[in-house]
């Protein structure tokens, strides 16, 4: 052995071939921490000193390759001078460039997952063989930065400069036939013949059959293109990528950019310039927001798997209530290997409930994501009843009818009489109590909410809604439900609206508010979209569904006149009363027209205006920071009264639960993050611009609290 450490082994075999095995102890994946860096950099000196050595096999012991760098650490890092920064990338990069400089072969052997750093000690190699079942990509630009050991330097010499931008521009995971389509690696074997194969390479390149020389001379050298092809690849490239990738996201952009200055340089001048690029961006308040986004997620996660823990296996779901929502969810359960009972009192709903199952399966199936048998099977799972006969046989039952307190009561009262003892059920409403429902039930303890977000298959969260007498047990059945589902569950506190709508929906009174004020609700849906959002406020309430949102908002008035009531008849109710529904009826604030697929084209309807004119009565003049304030001041302060009342436990929740509900800017980290970064003293002052406008706009107390003591909602210095 010639070296031991806490993440690598490097050790040299009877053939004078080394192997560096990276197993990271009492850790589930290997990463690049800068311990472990520091541990590579003993290893490539160790092997650099030796003069018997044959080749190098790097590979791991674990399920995976690495699957990138300790974003925690490289975030500390971030804080650092932009110059320090640049130092120590350019100094990290000096090992990976040791490693392409030793003097013999060396071979990567990739099983699972090669991602960000993982994927770049690859490309210092000089050979990749990996297995079917692994995963390569360069994801940094889905953190607001662009990679640092070498990925915008080695790739585009290897794959080319086209292939190269998309690699890296998009952050996409790749499987193994892209990868050797396009040159980034030399060989698929399966797992039990991955070191054959390394070794099989290394072999042919001593014996002359290989030459590893050139393809490092290659690497190592300006990009093949004359001044002609540079200009019209990468111009074309910018132009792609900008619009791809939008305003608010420099990373990708940047690391076209780096791609193209270092394109004529030696590797030494290209790392530099990949340092200077990816310093500054790491600099940047997007990269900071993504980076505690994905760090939040993580803490997420982990507390949701503390919290499964105590959960009851749950096999088999009862889904009561079909029709779109209710297909949805059993489409979910299914496709993710539970038993699905759906019960409806008509036929027509079940039909409609499995019609939407099977649409999406289809489309799975259409895209090359799902065989055709593994849909039959998922049908089959499946099992549409007129009564509550198999209710017999669940763990859980999710109630999905209509949102209306005696109609659930009901319901409810029903599946709990036909299910077994102990067994859990929960309600998939988007704002009534969960206490209320609750006194229906001959045990509360077993009760909850699950408000799924629509479309069910798309939305990523789940909100489990604790009643007064929900029970830890069933809070941990069904968060691990949750889990189980591919969701990603917040457990919130019982209240009106719960956490996402009643946030939600003082945004939507800000906005009826702003129409009551002459705004013109086509450009108010152009400067939300401009600031971040990905639909504009009139636009979201179309898809949402006007008659949905006109029932929630009579809902969360009642519940919250001083912020939410309207005074008088608002736009949403106008455009309810002509029977305007939003996309679902082709009427809405637009008009809805198919295209070749099906999908809903938005057009302009001139008749709108007239429509809601009667709740109409200022013509002021505003601004687009005008529009952006009133909207965002609304949400943002109801987020700091879910905090005071306990309805979320977490900032990390706050900000974690509009991003996966509501779509809230990414590039922003969230509601907190975006007040913080632009400061709590600052953003106070711009809510007291609009104190005349109501309650609506109040700031509590604790926020100006917090922002008399400089103290930050995520912890010490705005970190998670």
């Amino acid at each position: 052995m010639l070296f031991q450490g806490k993440t690598i082994s490097l050790s040299v075999d009877s053939d004078y071939i080394s192997q560096m095995i990276f197993d990271a102890k009492d850790q589930p994946i290997n990463k690049f921490d800068i311990e472990t860096i520091e541990e590579l950099r003993s290893c490539v000196n160790l092997l650099g000193a030796r003069k018997d050595i044959k080749g190098l096999l790097i590979k791991s012991g674990k399920d995976s390759f690495i699957v990138g760098a300790d974003i925690k650490q490289f975030h500390d890092l971030f804080a650092h001078e932009e110059s320090e920064i640049e130092a120590s990338v350019i100094d990290f990069n000096s090992i990976f460039a040791g490693i392409e400089d030793l003097p013999f072969p060396t071979v990567c052997l990739i099983d699972g997952i090669a991602l960000g750093g993982g994927f770049e000690l690859a490309l210092s190699c000089d050979y990749r063989v990996i297995t079917n079942g692994a995963r390569l990509g360069l994801p940094e630009v889905k953190l607001g930065i662009n990679p640092g050991f070498g990925g915008t330097v080695r790739l585009p010499r290897l794959i080319g400069g086209d292939n190269a931008v998309e690699w890296i521009a998009t952050g996409k995971e790749y499987r193994p036939d892209a990868a050797l389509e396009v040159g980034a690696i030399d060989a698929i074997v399966d797992s039990s013949e991955l070191d054959n194969a390394g070794r099989h390479i290394i072999n042919q390149a001593n014996t002359g059959k290989l030459d590893y020389c050139a393809r490092r001379i290659e690497k190592k050298s300006p990009v093949r293109l004359n001044d002609i092809e540079r200009l019209m690849s990468f111009t074309t490239a910018k132009g792609l990528v900008a619009a791809q990738a939008g305003p608010h996201m420099p990373a990708p952009l940047t690391a076209v950019k780096s791609m193209e200055k270092s394109s004529t340089l030696d590797r030494t001048g290209a790392i530099q310039v990949e340092a200077k690029y990816f310093a500054r961006l790491a600099k940047t308040d997007v990269s900071g927001n993504l980076i505690a986004l994905f760090l939040n997620e993580q803490d997420l996660s982990k507390r949701a798997g503390k919290t499964a823990i105590d959960a009851t296996p749950v096999n088999t779901v009862a889904v009561v209530g079909a029709g779109i929502m209710g297909g949805g969810i059993a489409y979910q359960s299914a496709i993710k290997g539970k038993q699905v009972v759906m019960k409806d009192i008509a036929q027509a709903g079940l039909d409609q409930g499995m019609a939407e199952a099977i649409k999406l399966l289809s489309t799975r199936v259409e895209r090359g994501r799902l065989s055709a048998s593994d849909m039959a099977n998922t049908i089959a799972n499946i099992q549409p009843r007129l009564d509550y006969v198999a209710f017999a046989n669940a763990n859980v039952a999710i109630e999905a009818v209509v949102e209306n307190l005696a109609v659930k009561q009901k319901v409810l009262r029903e599946a709990e009489s036909n299910l077994p003892d102990g067994a859990v059920i929960c309600s998939n409403t988007s704002t009534l109590s969960i206490s209320n429902m609750a006194e229906s039930l001959q045990h509360p303890e077993n009760f909850c909410g699950m408000h799924f977000f629509n479309p069910v298959h798309k939305m990523p969260l789940v909100e489990v809604i604790r009643g007064e007498k929900t029970s830890d047990k069933t809070v941990a059945t069904i968060v691990k439900l949750a889990l189980d589902m591919g969701k990603k569950p917040i457990v919130v506190n019982d209240c009106v609206g719960f956490y996402v709508n009643r946030v939600l929906f003082p945004y939507l009174a800000g906005f009826n508010l702003l129409l009551r004020d002459g705004a013109d609700f086509q450009q108010v849906d152009k400067i939300m979209e401009k600031f971040g959002w990905p639909m504009g406020p009139a636009y979201l309430i179309d898809v949402v569904g006007i008659d949905t949102a006109h029932h929630v908002s009579s809902i969360m008035a009642e519940a919250y006149p001083d912020r939410m009531a309207f005074n008088g008849e608002s736009p949403i109710s106008l455009l309810h009363g002509q029977n305007r529904l939003g996309q679902k009826n082709g009427l809405g604030f637009y008009q809805y027209e198919k295209d070749k697929k099906g999908r809903p084209v938005k057009k302009t309807d001139e008749r709108v205006n007239a429509i809601i004119k009667p709740a109409v009565s200022g013509h002021q003049t505003l601004t687009d920071e005008d529009v952006i304030e009133r909207l965002m001041v609304p949400m943002c302060l109801e987020v700091i009264r879910c905090l005071d009342d306990n309805i979320v436990s977490t900032a990390v929740d706050a900000d974690m639960g509009l991003i996966m509900g509501i779509g809230f800017p990414l590039f922003r980290g969230g509601a907190l993050r975006y007040m913080e970064n632009m400061g709590l003293p600052q953003f106070i002052q711009m809510a007291e611009k609009y104190q005349k406008l109501g309650a609506l706009y109040h700031i509590p107390a604790s926020l100006q609290n917090m922002a008399k003591q400089g103290k930050s909602y995520f912890g010490n210095g705005g970190n998670v």
